[in-house]
């Protein structure tokens, strides 16, 4: 088993996905220091991420189509500069906070799609690579909600954001100059590509809700928000390699399922809650591999509908709380069996996947 993950850690060109790491880790330090600094005093605390979330979440199907269809494009560098216009407004002129809100989402975005870009493109059908990439944007919330509350001067946050250009031009090097379309196949061949694409999004947005509205009343220290969000970064990261290692079937099934016993009793239990937040994390790259296995000449289109439905997922969140525990226990048992149920038709069978 040791030998079998460390292979799958050292596959071809899977320092795309450690070098995208780190720039998801950085553009969710930039961003989420930005939000947080921001909503402290503002009388509209919901409003402004919920803002963030739709602008940063939404448009990536649109851009990572132009990104397909525009190779030479670079959409990492492009976020860069949105990113660190969005702080030069911010920092050094007097207007509208709302102004550099939408730049910085924009910004933001575009870096989520060229990390997707190279990730899918350059690890030849593995899901390491991309989950990985994904994976570094938890550890980059948390790390810069924490930074809001020291004294640190915001415009500290625009050399950090210049220092993710060198990072997209090295992940560059390691995407085969064919590369002109992925080499995932992991779906099933017996349905609709349009049904696939929309149960696996279903999916998505069931994970984007499990990962913040399920229950987690012993979340009251900082050093507890910090366990949970890394722990959504770890399994986020597990999700690709263990399926690249055992199979995307056995680990897709396993994970969601295995996950609802801990996530009910995990209310008032710290290990117990991480280790099924952990468990239904890991289906993020199994989604992903999924819909990049329909649109195997876009994946920036396909990486788009996965964060269309973590908006979805999440957006429910900002407006009603389920706090009722039976209730809770009742939809995530449902919620979780509908999720095993789609994922068991969509994955295609077979020595690879098993």
């Amino acid at each position: 088993m040791i030998k079998t993950l460390c292979r799958t850690l050292k596959s071809e060109n899977i320092m795309c996905g450690y070098l995208y790491f780190y720039v998801h880790f950085i553009i969710e330090v930039v961003c989420f220091f930005y939000l947080s600094r921001i909503t402290e005093n503002s009388h509209f605390i919901w409003l402004i991420p919920f803002v963030y979330d739709s602008i940063a979440f939404v448009p990536q199907g649109l851009i990572g189509y132009l990104a397909d269809k525009f190779p030479k494009l670079n959409v990492g560098v492009i976020g860069v500069m949105l990113t660190v216009l969005s702080y030069a407004i911010y920092c050094f002129l007097d207007l509208n906070v709302y102004i550099s809100l939408i730049i910085l989402s924009l910004g933001n975005a575009c870096i989520h799609i060229s990390g997707a870009l190279g990730t899918l493109k350059s690890s030849r059908g593995k899901l390491s690579h991309p989950a990985i990439f994904v994976g570094g944007g938890s550890f980059g919330v948390i790390t810069g909600r924490l930074l809001a509350r020291t004294k640190l001067n915001a415009a500290f946050m625009i050399p950090l954001a210049m220092s993710m250009i060198p990072f997209i031009f090295l992940a560059k090097e390691y995407i085969p100059k064919d590369a002109t379309k992925t080499e995932f196949d992991y779906a099933t061949l017996n349905l609709n590509p349009f049904i696939i694409v929309l149960l696996a999004t279903l999916v998505v947005i069931v994970r984007g809700y499990m990962g913040y509205g399920i229950p987690t009343s012993w979340n009251k220290t900082t050093l507890q928000t910090v366990m949970l969000f890394f722990t959504m970064g770890i399994g986020k990261c597990l999700g690709g390699i263990l399926s690249d290692a055992f199979g995307i079937r056995k680990v897709g099934l396993l994970s969601v399922i295995l996950a609802i016993p801990f996530l009910i009793i995990g209310d008032d239990l710290m290990f117990i809650s991480l280790f099924g937040v952990m468990l239904f994390s890991m289906t993020m790259a199994i989604t992903l591999g999924i819909i990049a296995s329909v649109y195997k000449e876009n994946p920036g289109l396909a990486f788009g509908f996965t964060t269309i439905g973590l908006f979805l997922g999440t957006a429910p969140i900002f407006f009603i709380s389920i706090t009722n525990k039976v209730a809770n226990s009742v939809m995530i048992i449902v919620l979780s069996l509908m999720c095993a149920y789609i994922l068991s038709t969509l994955l295609k069978r077979g020595e690879k996947n098993d």
